[in-house]
């Protein structure tokens, strides 16, 4: 895709958008000074892509129809066998559709980018397959994955494992989905706002967001880098230890990961005993504005679990926790204005690996921008006029102000062994009607971030695991550690799960 010298027009029209006026003897001034650097540009696009290459043989798969696919969870179906052993052999994965599968259809939720298909599978991907794993498809995810519902995907809403007609939460909905039906024996999600722990609080399975940066996200499209996570989503804890210890370590390409690099068998926590820890119980996650009280009373009663398994548990209070959501706010909102949609899926300024064929097909996104979804059009349009009128101002401190929350968690975790609160405030809600009104849409979207958001800000550690159900629908605590302690949660929500407690209505 060689580029062309602008003409005289193009040129004028470009310096416009950035305030300049040229003159005629400006313009041919500026095509003679420019020439030199398309020759350069021409002499990049001649040279080979640097990617990394697809050990294991596939085909594209195929679109299922609703007879195997009642949930809407799926996109594509397919099968690609791993390595003939390793410790994830017999184990079926789904991947989040806004993860790259090479050679396997990619829409992200949104029919801009329907019909792309990567040439390189991500990291976590060929992590899974090197560990023996079978990769069975694509499971549906939200538009752009900015809900935390699961209504705004393009090929329609996802329905809760347990009750049709009600939300999987999102935006990893069919990974969460897949995974409670026993279709798929464990699942990949990514998080940015909770989006691995809200699905799987609201399908009943265990879902954990670790330290930002521990899983490396290269080949997975973005909301924006300091957010950006992906995560496993498993039915047991122990599975979820063993998915965590595959995916996790550096990679070579992902920026984000600045963190500890060393691996750990979170494994070899699972079964001891939790008596004698401290656990702090987060005041500021249960009685919010938005809480359910019988939701909170779920994850209060599996706290008192923790207390017979001789675990002191104690209230904390950080009140931050409460700003969490308003702190995220810049940072997501500029991260998929600027990010996402403005930098064509991948944005700019980092060494990361840049798949160029989707920054390709997100190119020109503006001449569809009628197909994206409620949630994503209101985010984009409120994110270009913060752009245009107040610059990155906010965007710079609400990252400033993150490592205050951070601190705050920080001075918490210092004295409590984990921190335990609600996943979600609310039990799964009814999905949307088809003429569902903007304002509803958008409230089913974003009403339950509140809990999750300020981890992904604070980047510590945190996963959901089932507490029991309300009116059918099932209830999430989530248990919050320091960075790069996720086997100590994992000891925390298996000594939980094995308690039994979490399998009672």
């Amino acid at each position: 895709m060689a580029v062309q010298m602008p003409t005289p027009a193009q040129l004028r029209e470009a310096a416009a958008e950035v305030g300049l006026a040229l003159t005629d003897d400006d313009v041919k001034s500026y095509l003679g000074l420019i020439k030199p650097n398309v020759d350069a540009y021409n002499l990049v696009d001649f040279m080979p892509d640097e990617l990394p290459a697809v050990k294991y043989p596939r085909t594209p798969g195929y679109f299922p129809g609703p007879a195997e696919n009642t949930h809407n969870a799926w996109y594509v179906k397919t099968s690609i066998k791993g390595a003939a052993s390793g410790p994830l052999k017999g184990k079926k994965i789904a991947i989040k559709d806004n993860i790259m599968v090479a050679g396997v259809p990619m829409m992200n939720g949104n029919s801009i980018l329907e019909g792309y298909v990567p040439e390189i599978d991500a990291t976590v991907v060929a992590r899974l397959l090197d560990a023996g794993a079978e990769i069975i498809g694509k499971s549906h995810c939200e538009s752009y994955c900015i809900s935390g519902g699961s209504h705004t995907g393009a090929k329609g809403p996802v329905h809760n494992p347990h009750k049709m007609g009600f939300s999987a939460g999102g935006s990893s909905s069919g990974s969460g989905v897949l995974v409670a039906l026993g279709e798929a024996d464990m699942a990949l999600g990514g998080d940015q706002g909770g989006s691995v722990r809200m699905p799987s609080s609201w399908c009943g399975i265990v879902g954990m967001k670790a330290t930002h940066g521990l899983v490396p996200y290269t080949g997975i499209m973005p909301i924006e880098i300091t957010i950006d996570h992906c995560g496993p989503m498993t039915k047991t804890v122990a599975d979820n230890a063993l998915m965590l210890e595959t995916l996790a370590g550096h990679d070579g390409y992902d920026p984000r990961q600045y963190g500890a690099s060393q691996k750990v068998k979170y494994t070899k926590s699972l079964g001891e005993s939790i008596k004698g820890m401290k656990i702090g119980v987060l005041k500021e996650g249960f009685g919010r504005p938005e809480s359910e009280a019988a939701s909170d009373a779920k994850v209060r009663k599996a706290i008192e679990v923790l207390k017979k398994l001789g675990a002191k548990v104690e209230e904390v209070s950080v009140p931050m926790h409460l700003l969490g959501g308003a702190i995220w706010t810049p940072i997501g909102v500029e991260g998929i204005a600027q990010t996402m949609m403005g930098g064509d899926g991948y944005g700019l300024s980092r060494p990361d690996l840049y798949v160029t064929s989707m920054m390709d097909k997100l190119h020109g996104w503006q001449l569809r921008a009628n197909e994206l979804s409620e949630t994503t059009k209101v985010l984009t349009a409120f994110g270009a006029y913060i752009k245009k009128y107040h610059g990155s101002h906010y965007y710079g401190k609400a990252t400033n102000i993150a490592r205050r929350l951070t601190a705050a968690y920080d001075k918490a975790l210092a004295e409590y062994d984990v921190l335990v609160l609600p996943t979600m405030a609310m039990k799964a809600t009814p999905l949307p009607p088809a003429d569902a009104s903007r304002e509803l849409v958008f409230q089913r979207a974003l009403e339950q971030i509140g809990n999750t958001c300020p981890f992904d800000v604070s980047h510590h550690p945190a996963m959901t695991v089932p507490c029991g159900m309300v009116t059918g629908l099932p209830i999430g605590m989530m248990i919050v550690g320091k960075h790069f302690d996720e086997a100590t949660i994992y000891k925390v929500g298996h000594a939980y799960e094995q308690s039994g407690d979490g399998k009672k209505s």
